[in-house]
């Protein structure tokens, strides 16, 4: 069952999730793990990569979890890094919708709040956007509780901003969009490439291993087998986020290969926000032997 069949509204889940928030962070995750997953979750001694993304949210917490999180914030991280060279062209911050002005902008541009995933608009024509339409979206986002969503604790005390920037494009991809590589790295070593594309127009998803051998596992996207040949800039992404991994236990690491260039995307704690069916189910595990959990930090 999900419930996100029985109340079809994303918002008005948003608002009852948010509503919930005094349940405590255990329970509700035994709750939403059983719904999504059909399975109970185990806790005392997870043993798959879904069930430790969950303890993970509970156990394990930072003021650099909250830092990263931010994508506004992590800015200053990736530069502390020694990696300014890999972030986007950022236009400007807006405390409020209030302060949107089309005018300052370029024709083309992404907006996004800084709180959470899939918050952003993408124009590439800034005479065809309905600004009162925009500004609605972005107050929706602006006041949804992310944490209330999936207890994913990153989120828990941001406060959040508008940030704008450039609009990257790769004119030679193949693929709608340019080219998603998700990093899955454990202790700051890459064991697995995530690589999303069509994500507008048919979103197919491919899992790989660091030296881009082929895996067959789909989740709840299709692949689309072994036909992509190693990216050219793969050597350059993988050196730049075993930089970004190192200092967590667990973390994927989402970058852009556009232009011969590396992009930065986001530090992501929790993926898919833990509650993902992975084909064969075997996969599940195997992610989990090699998440090692930490020692609580709180």
């Amino acid at each position: 069952m999900e419930y996100r069949n029985i109340i079809k509204n994303k918002e008005l889940r948003f608002k009852i999730l948010h509503a919930l928030r005094f349940i405590p962070d255990t329970w509700m995750l035994k709750f939403q793990y059983k719904i999504k997953m059909g399975r109970k979750l185990n806790l005392n001694n997870p043993q798959r990569w879904t069930e430790k993304i969950q303890w993970y949210k509970v156990n394990y917490r930072t003021s650099l979890m909250t830092e990263c999180a931010d994508k506004y914030e992590v800015r200053e991280y990736i530069k502390s890094k020694g990696l300014a060279n890999i972030l986007n062209k950022l236009y400007t911050v807006y405390e409020s919708v209030e302060q949107v002005n089309l005018d300052s902008l370029p024709q083309k541009f992404v907006i996004k709040t800084t709180n959470g995933s899939g918050t952003n608009i993408l124009c590439k024509d800034k005479s065809q956007l309905n600004l009162e339409e925009v500004k609605k979206s972005l107050e929706n986002w602006l006041n949804r509780d992310n944490y209330a969503v999936g207890r994913e604790w990153s989120y828990k005390n941001l406060v959040p901003k508008i940030i704008v920037e450039e609009f990257l494009e790769d004119k030679n991809n193949s693929f709608d969009g340019i080219n998603d590589y998700k990093f899955i790295c454990f202790n700051g070593k890459i064991d697995y490439i995530v690589f999303d594309v069509d994500r507008h127009i048919g979103h197919k998803r491919n899992i790989y291993d660091a030296e881009w051998n082929f895996i067959n596992v789909h989740t709840d996207y299709p692949n689309f087998g072994d036909c992509v040949p190693k990216p050219e800039g793969l050597d350059e992404m993988l050196r730049v986020a075993k930089i970004l991994a190192e200092d967590f236990p667990f973390v994927r690491v989402d970058l852009y290969w556009v232009n011969n260039q590396v992009y930065f995307g986001e530090l992501t704690f929790y993926p898919w926000t833990g509650y993902v069916q992975f084909h064969p189910d075997e996969f599940d595990y195997k992610l989990g032997e090699k998440f090692i959990l930490p020692k609580t930090k709180k």
